[in-house]
């Protein structure tokens, strides 16, 4: 089965008079790299805590794997939240350990080689870490998973150039061909060259979903100088 994402007629209500997604249908495949883009209040975080199962549709399907968002497709999504969430006075070996032994794709091999090449001492407390080096141990414990999609929320949000890059090559190098990666960003002149293919939304509706290539054929221009035209940014 070439499709990973399922999506019919999608919906989350905060309120009455808020749909937060909005009857959003949509299929994506399996070896893709997607830039998940809109706004602020365009729906990307609420479809990606949806996708992880952090939150209930009001309305409509999800399908991962053929399956809904639940313990079997918890085994195979790896998630990074758009907030810190690794602190107190754990040594960074136990969470890695404690990733370990939660998920069965986990290499701890990927994960100490990753730290190893920026310098971070697996010994060290996260307390004494730095929020941008804390955010980096995150990123390597999502992308030291053999997951089938790979849900990141602001993954180069507040980190210097130098650090987006690493993100950057570090998810490329990490992901498996069949594996897809869900990336919701605002910083898109920073990461469009590592795309494949482009979501737009717009007040939680399917604005467009076209490959990265598409767009520079069809408009002659940038994902980031399009996506200003499209939004009027």
């Amino acid at each position: 089965m070439s499709e990973l994402i399922e999506l019919v007629h999608l919906t989350k209500s905060y309120d009455k008079n808020y749909n937060a997604v909005n009857d959003l249908t949509l299929t994506i495949p399996r070896g893709r790299i997607i830039g998940l883009l809109g706004p602020n209040g365009s729906g990307k975080t609420t479809l990606i805590k949806m996708l992880n199962g952090l939150l209930v549709p009001t309305h409509g399907e999800i399908r991962i794997n053929g399956y809904e968002p639940g313990p079997e497709t918890k085994a195979h999504v790896a998630y990074l939240p758009d907030r810190n969430y690794l602190s107190g006075n754990r040594k960074v070996r136990w969470i890695l350990e404690y990733f370990a032994d939660f998920y069965e794709d986990f290499s701890m091999e990927k994960a100490l080689a990753m730290l190893g090449s920026l310098g971070i001492n697996p010994s060290m407390n996260m307390n004494t870490l730095s929020k941008g080096t804390k955010e980096k141990v995150q990123l390597i414990l999502v992308m030291s998973r053999q997951a089938d999609l790979y849900l990141l929320d602001e993954p180069i949000a507040g980190v210097d150039p130098a650090a987006r890059d690493y993100i950057l090559r570090t998810i490329i190098n990490n992901y498996h061909p069949e594996a897809t990666v869900l990336l919701s960003t605002h910083l898109i002149g920073d990461i469009e060259n590592v795309l494949d293919e482009v979501i737009f939304l717009r007040n939680g509706q399917l604005l467009l979903y076209t490959s990265v290539d598409n767009i520079r054929e069809q408009h002659g221009k940038s994902v980031d100088a399009y996506f200003r035209e499209v939004f009027a940014c």
